[in-house]
């Protein structure tokens, strides 16, 4: 590597760190405020109620595959077009993919508002009596979905620019406004469930506005304009066509599962589930906003050719993703009842099982971010997306076949976490297919083979605790104390490599140097 290549590649790692940080500060924030509001969503609600909102959007979110194919595509285009440094054709993919989404939005509004309601009318397991409040609430989380399909290529271009300080500033009004929606919950007598719909789809509106306006006034490529170039239309269709399957099988797995779910078992398993997604949720944000970070720059890498750099982040990605989501999730597994129990004042049957089972899957699906993405920045998407999506897709009919056959719930997050091992191997593959410079061997040796001596380290100390301790709030301090030091101890010890650790040191010494980066 050159001496232009390594300042190059110097100053991407930094500016890396600091987007990390901005995404962290923005996590922390919003964790705090959502595990808060959601202990008392769910005590205002009940649990009945909870279970019908959970149900309810996720009917709503499964027709999001058109507007998830396609916001995938314009992350891939408008971060490619920076890459190659090319303005004009990324004013044009910007109109482009704004103009699309509003036809997609359009096309959502009208699907759920026929077959949609259609389905939740006489398909869905509600109880009686909360029909009509089901129905109020279908209608506001639709127009919030629309609201934020149309909002996609805006947040996609604050990402591709690599403004990561703008969600950390906007989502401390946001969290303020989804803790004043707790108390007007408390303070006005309408019925509860009506009113948190319609308040969720006013804050909706109102971060949207505020993330548009900051675009318009800051990225010249968001001015609107009418394009015409048919073949610019044509290629993004084309490659969302493909993300299209891989989305449509991403909602068969989470949407998908929660209606089932409801099919089999009513509400309360669904008010179960909506309580694990929000610990998961919180968990995984450590590690989404790690990747949100990193994946403009390996997909900006390709563009640029340089896949030396390229591979490098891939790997490094994948490890630490790992790592930050482990050193979270291990306490939270071993001491999941008195969290809960501290947590919540009502419990929904299956919470801490259906917890431990979906951390457990997102572990397994942490390595694959930065394969993901790499495979996006190469454009190569067709048989990717057949295979992998038709493996997620399978989660559904085995889980119904489970149910059929009276295997519990948490029969299905266990077949979740069978298809996601599959998947990673089946990535591994495609990532080598189409990237010749990236070698499994490595990535199994750096990562896979380094992580089996990790996890039995990082268990050792946090379980003779547990094991020597009854429940309790000291048990839960110690473990939780003991995991993060013995994690950290042993990932540099023996997770990171020389330059690793070395780099780990810099990024110590200059970490409050990084926001002086623009």
């Amino acid at each position: 590597m050159d001496e232009t290549s390594f300042k190059q590649s110097s100053q991407n790692n930094r500016r890396i760190a600091k987007n990390t940080l901005m995404l962290y500060f923005r996590m922390i924030l919003s964790m705090l405020v959502t595990l808060y509001t959601s202990r008392v969503v769910l005590n205002v609600l009940g649990v009945e109620d909870f279970g019908i909102y959970n149900v309810v959007g996720g009917v709503v979110t499964m027709f999001g595959f058109f507007n998830g194919a396609m916001a995938s595509a314009t992350q891939r285009f408008l971060s490619y077009e920076i890459g190659r440094n090319n303005f004009g054709q990324l004013k044009k993919t910007f109109n482009v993919a704004q103009i699309i989404h509003v036809c997609i939005g359009l096309l959502i509004f009208i699907l759920a508002e026929t077959i949609g309601l259609w389905f939740v009318n006489n398909y869905l397991n509600i109880p009686t009596g909360r029909m009509e409040a089901a129905r109020w609430i279908y209608h506001f989380a639709v127009l919030s979905f629309l609201v934020s399909i149309i909002q996609v290529p805006y947040n996609a271009v604050i990402i591709a620019r690599e403004r990561m300080d703008v969600y950390a500033y906007v989502s401390i009004l946001e969290v303020s406004l989804k803790l004043l929606i707790v108390f007007m919950l408390k303070w006005i007598v309408f019925d509860k469930l009506k009113l948190y719909g319609i308040l969720i789809f006013v804050v909706t509106c109102i971060i949207a506005s505020i993330y548009r306006i900051y675009c318009r006034k800051n990225f010249n490529e968001t001015a609107f304009e009418i394009v015409k170039e048919k073949s610019l239309y044509r290629t993004l269709v084309s490659y969302s066509g493909w993300n299209l399957f891989g989305n449509i099988a991403a909602v068969a797995k989470g949407q998908g599962i929660t209606i089932i779910l409801n099919i089999f078992f009513g509400t309360i398993v669904n008010a179960a589930q909506g309580v694990s997604n929000q610990v998961n949720g919180a968990v995984q944000s450590f590690v989404f906003n790690f990747q949100t970070a990193v994946n403009p720059q390996i997909i900006k890498s390709y563009a640029a050719d340089n896949k030396e750099y390229m591979t490098n982040l891939i790997i490094q990605s994948a490890k630490f993703s790992f790592y930050l989501l482990f050193i979270l999730a291990l306490p939270i597994i071993l001491e999941i009842d008195i969290i809960l129990r501290l947590w919540l004042k009502t419990i929904p049957e299956y919470t801490a099982l259906f917890t431990v089972l979906i951390l457990i899957n997102a572990l397994i699906e942490s390595m694959s971010g930065s394969l993901m993405t790499a495979v996006q920045a190469t454009g190569k998407i067709r048989a990717y997306q057949l295979v992998v999506g038709t493996l997620l897709i399978l989660i559904l009919p085995v889980s119904y076949l489970f149910f059929k056959l009276d295997y519990p719930p948490d029969s299905t997050f266990v077949v979740c976490i069978f298809i996601s091992i599959i998947a990673l191997i089946v990535r591994l593959y495609f990532i080598r297919r189409y990237i010749p410079e990236f070698h499994i061997s490595r990535f199994l040796g750096e990562i896979l083979l380094k992580n089996i001596p990790i996890v039995a380290f990082f268990i050792a100390l946090p379980m003779a605790f547990r094991v020597q301790m009854s429940t309790g709030w000291l048990r839960l301090v110690l473990v939780f104390i003991s995991s993060v030091i013995s994690c950290a101890t042993v990932i540099y010890l023996i997770g990171l490599n020389r330059v690793e650790r070395k780099y780990m040191k810099r990024c110590a010494q200059k970490i409050f140097s990084v926001f002086k980066l623009r």
